[in-house]
């Protein structure tokens, strides 16, 4: 697979040039596939007023997204493994450029939302061939810089999204606008398509063990879509019995994957999540606090966005400059996190989910207590700031002190399920605070004022539920150990 030329020891192995090019192609991926989980969420006012959609429509934007994107993320890497993570990078990032133009080029809700699950499924097969091209390209000594870069990447992806979305949609109006928010991953797509058939290295197939688990996919993906459905529709359809039959017929789901997994291993088979994991309970609290911290703080800015332009009437570059105290503070509590997780253990993510906690309760009261027609981005600002510290803090080694309560043996299974539990929890986030957002929104009257008061409290309302999550996050970090090897 690599050519690196063998090292004296305690020498520093000689990575090849290709390698980091090579990089530069995965991390353009990497790029579009993380920014397209904020660029979004400015666009969501213009996009219900252009396609005339309903609040349903918009939680299934950023909800659908989440939910196939996680949904694909552990059968994509065992893919990988057998017929080569080349290859799978290549067609998951060409379906999600394809996926990303008829995005673009939606007419209706029911076409957005399509091709928007598309284009996450698509993101969803191609990022996992990223992390394990980077482990299969470079030495363990050189990988933490690789690593480092694509973490670095992943940060400016997401902090940029809010901002670059408002900019577009600024320079070519609303109409035209918010599609070309998806098209601007057409040139990066074709661009990185034509680099990585010629850069990308092969000869990384047959590595994975034969069978794949299609019946516990489908049974987990019918049980998620179950659940997701009537949280999503419940409120906007008025709670018709429909949506309790599908509830329960959600958990009834989640329950036969539960057995069919238990069965899978006990006869050799290949699960898609071992359930020998959850013997650690440890790692069953982990998961959970994966789930509830991206449900909770994913849709801090589902909800600010619609307040901010729906509401209060100001452009989606406004509403996107909203969003930079938290993006910078994200930034610079991760540049920290490892740091800082060596010298303090898990009372950084203590410090982190604290934070978080902090910052939403400190926005449910602003928006709580200050008149709509006062809050400015001034107003947000502080409270942002210390949750996107709190973020950053806490999402960087996250991951590690999860994985350090399985064995070692078990650290790439781990990491594929709490993968797509932090996807799961962003998707049941979305569903749950878009539900609050709107199921409370009482428009009284037809003045600016009027508009600006009833967004505002269901606003409050909705990041009342943010800050519920974060606050049992913060509970459930006490599961994890108190220390691990970062490295």
């Amino acid at each position: 697979m690599s050519d690196l030329t063998t090292p004296a020891p305690g020498a520093v192995p000689t990575v090849p040039r290709r390698a980091w090019i090579a990089l530069i192609v995965l991390l353009m991926g990497m790029f579009m596939a993380l920014l397209d989980t904020t660029i979004v969420n400015v666009a969501l006012p213009t996009i219900r007023t252009s396609l005339n959609a309903s609040e349903a429509t918009l939680s299934w934007i950023i909800s659908g997204y989440a939910l196939a994107f996680g949904l694909a993320l552990i059968p994509a890497g065992r893919v990988g493994d057998r017929i080569g993570h080349k290859w799978v990078f290549f067609t998951g990032l060409a379906l999600f450029t394809v996926a990303s133009f008829f995005c673009g080029l939606a007419q209706t809700d029911l076409q957005l939302i399509v091709s928007r699950v598309i284009q996450g499924l698509a993101g969803g097969v191609f990022v996992p061939a990223v992390t394990a091209m980077i482990q299969l390209m470079f030495p363990p000594r050189v990988r933490g810089k690789a690593f480092g870069i694509m973490g670095a990447v992943i940060g400016v992806s997401t902090a940029i999204g809010p901002i670059l979305g408002g900019l577009i949609i600024q320079a070519f109006g609303d109409e035209n606008g918010w599609r070309l928010v998806f098209w601007v991953n057409l040139p990066i797509g074709v661009i990185a398509l034509v680099a990585a058939a010629i850069l990308l290295p092969g000869g990384n197939e047959g590595y994975g063990k034969s069978g794949s688990d299609w019946l516990g996919l489908v049974l987990l993906s019918a049980g998620l879509v179950a659940l997701l459905v009537p949280l999503i529709e419940g409120e906007d359809q008025g709670w018709p019995l429909w949506t309790f039959l599908t509830l329960a017929a959600g958990v009834l789901f989640i329950v036969a994957f539960a057995f069919w997994q238990v069965r899978l291993a006990k006869s050799d088979g290949s699960p898609l999540v071992p359930p020998h994991l959850f013997a650690h309970p440890a790692f069953s609290g982990g998961v959970i606090l994966a789930l509830v911290y991206f449900a909770a703080f994913t849709s801090i800015f589902f909800t600010i966005s619609i307040f901010w332009q729906a509401g209060l009437g100001h452009s989606a570059l406004e509403s996107g400059i909203v969003s930079v105290p938290f993006a910078i503070g994200s930034i610079f509590g991760a540049a920290q996190s490892d740091r800082l997780a060596r010298r303090l253990g898990r009372t950084v993510l203590l410090i982190g989910t604290g934070m978080v906690t902090v910052g939403l309760i400190w926005l449910w009261l602003a928006l709580l207590l200050v008149p709509a027609s006062d809050l400015t981005n001034w107003t947000l600002l502080v409270p942002l700031l210390v949750a996107g510290l709190g973020s950053g803090l806490f999402i960087a080694p996250n991951a590690q002190f999860i994985v350090a309560t399985v064995d070692r043996s078990e650290a790439g299974a781990a990491s594929g399920v709490i993968g797509v539990m932090q996807r799961v929890g962003s998707a049941i986030g979305i569903a749950v605070i878009g539900s609050v957002l709107f199921g409370t929104l009482n428009v009284t009257g037809h003045t600016p004022a009027a508009v600006a008061d009833a967004f505002a409290s269901s606003a409050a309302a909705a990041l009342a539920v943010s800050a519920a999550f974060s606050v049992v996050a913060l509970l459930l970090v006490f599961a994890l150990p108190k220390r691990v090897d970062t490295h």
